[in-house]
């Protein structure tokens, strides 16, 4: 038997509204996009989304370009890969996002193979925290709800 309404679910495809220079961008706490090369991540990352109550956003590189054009979501996690360069090319999409609102949001979490802070790796100053690999609940969650309440706030 299959549930066919599950609160589970991943969201997939985000409402489609258009911006412009005059609208009035407004930032999505409920969604957090979970951008990465390895489907297995994204997955993993998306359960600890839902335990935090909010809703994941799972994306390639790609489509997460293109997700940003019509959603922006409370923070976004990006998995770094081996060398931490794996999401650089959506560094300037996150960033335009960040001016146009005026604030530091999205916020971003890199997954890293490396320990440190975004400043001691020599990442982007777009990224706001580093959790390093493996992958746990007990290190990402605290993390998504920290930057989570401190957006809303």
């Amino acid at each position: 038997m299959c549930p066919v309404n599950r609160e589970t679910d991943t969201a997939k495809h985000p409402k489609s509204t258009s911006r412009d220079a005059n609208s009035e961008i407004s930032t999505d706490f409920s969604h957090v996009l979970v951008v990465g090369k390895s489907p297995i991540n994204r997955v993993v990352v998306s359960k600890i989304v839902e335990k935090s109550g909010l809703k994941p956003i799972s994306e390639s590189l790609e489509m997460a370009t293109k997700t940003l054009r019509t959603l922006i979501p409370g923070a976004v996690v990006l998995d770094g890969g081996a060398d931490n360069k794996d999401c650089d090319a959506l560094m300037s999409a996150i960033d335009a996002l960040r001016r146009a609102s005026g604030r530091s949001l999205p916020s971003v979490i890199l997954l890293s193979t490396k320990t440190g802070t975004p400043e001691s790796l020599g990442l982007s100053s777009v990224v706001d925290v580093v959790v390093t690999k493996p992958i746990t609940t007990e290190r990402l969650q605290p993390v998504i709800d920290r930057l989570i309440g401190l957006g809303r706030g």
